[in-house]
């Protein structure tokens, strides 16, 4: 029979060796393998994911619960208008219904707490939530020792550029020319967003993902510029662009 060791009582141990497979950080019992009277017995021990302490999370929970952590009490309105302005730039901005649905799952897991308050205006009350101290620990052990995810790139102009031959060319050079606008526009948004953080020490690090989207957008506009140029040369070249 298995045992606890060194003692009777459970030992939590966040040891990176023994980790999940999925993306949620999981409670660690250190247990002693081999009690069963047989030749390896007490040599050896056993690193047990606890099932009852796993709390799955899907990346947009993550999110949400990484806006939290920030330390203010924030409404669902709140939250959106925070991922508008940080997480857009370059993972995505959750829809309401998606930050709604994750604050009831955060709830429920332990990981937040919410309040009603009234409103200056005079309106309804609203509900304000705040991390807990389980939903801290969480995130953060989510944020250092889960593998990040590798990039991957979803772009729909270069989709639409790629089946160039079933479509006309001053189509493909709006499209190019559309990129190009909506890169500035962006590069735009993230440097304004970026000047109206600096004064805020909490968002040191989100200061700089945001200079990181402007300098992205920049790139993004020159890449649809050089793309443009290179359309005009095929099209030098005539039919089969050679």
């Amino acid at each position: 029979m298995t045992t606890t060791f060194p003692s009777s009582e459970t030992t939590r141990h966040p040891s990176p060796r023994c980790t999940s497979n999925r993306n949620t950080p999981i409670s660690h019992t250190w247990r002693k393998e081999g009690d069963g009277g047989g030749p390896g017995a007490g040599r050896r021990l056993r690193c047990v994911a606890d099932e009852k302490k796993r709390r799955p999370l899907p990346a947009t929970g993550w999110a949400v619960l990484g806006l939290l952590s920030f330390g203010q009490e924030l409404s669902g309105y709140d939250l959106k208008k925070w991922s508008d302005r940080s997480l857009r730039f370059f993972y995505w901005s959750p829809s309401f219904s998606q930050i709604y649905s994750e604050l009831g799952r955060l709830e429920k897991a332990g990981y937040a707490s919410s309040r009603l308050v009234a409103q200056e205006s005079g309106t309804r009350e609203k509900r304000v939530y705040r991390i807990t101290e389980e939903g801290m620990a969480a995130v953060r052990e989510w944020a250092r020792e889960t593998p990040a995810d590798p990039t991957v790139l979803k772009h729909g102009p270069m989709l639409r550029l790629w089946l160039g031959h079933l479509l006309d060319p001053g189509r493909l050079r709006e499209l190019l020319v559309k990129q190009q606008e909506f890169a500035e526009g962006m590069r735009l948004a993230a440097a304004a967003d970026a000047a109206d953080a600096l004064d805020d020490p909490a968002w040191a690090y989100p200061t700089l993902t945001l200079r990181w989207a402007e300098r992205y957008y920049a790139s993004e506009g020159a890449l649809a510029a050089a793309m443009l140029d290179d359309l005009a040369g095929l099209e030098d070249r005539g039919p089969g662009g050679r």
